[in-house]
């Protein structure tokens, strides 16, 4: 793990397929990290904005097989995210954007309508590359790195 992580324990958002590694966050110093994390081996880096709102969506959309329970992210875990994002935003309409899911999961409206809220706050910012694409892509480059 990075020595940019905390002490806090990873939120797992759920499993790249039934028995394998699952794919989550953690806070670190500087941000949050995207975690990695299979028979007890985790493997952290970086996460950028992009990679955070693919993983809010995949959480939203229930996207991966459920994630290990003792780890596994709430939705309070995920506002906290959104909350974090939201506050470190320079643009004003992506900071907007971002509040709209904040309060779409504090209405309690359905998962899709969240994810679909945080799409559109990725949307500015990036390629149109699926987020559960993504997400799968990076989590295999991370678990291959030694």
């Amino acid at each position: 793990m990075s020595a940019q992580q905390s002490a806090e324990a990873p939120c797992a958002v759920g499993r790249l397929t039934p028995q394998g590694p699952w794919i989550g966050f953690q806070p670190a110093t500087s941000g949050y990290c995207l975690v990695v994390g299979l028979n007890g081996a985790l493997r952290s880096s970086e996460a950028d904005v992009d990679l955070l709102l693919a993983l809010a969506i995949a959480y939203f959309t229930e996207a991966f097989e459920g994630a290990p329970p003792e780890i596994e992210a709430t939705q309070a875990d995920l506002s906290a995210l959104i909350t974090d994002l939201a506050q470190r935003e320079t643009d004003a309409e992506a900071r907007r954007l971002l509040r709209e899911a904040l309060d779409a999961i504090d209405d309690g409206l359905a998962g899709d309508a969240v994810a679909g809220r945080l799409a559109a706050a990725r949307a500015p910012r990036t390629e149109p590359t699926d987020p559960i694409e993504l997400l799968r892509m990076r989590a295999t480059e991370l678990a291959g790195r030694s």
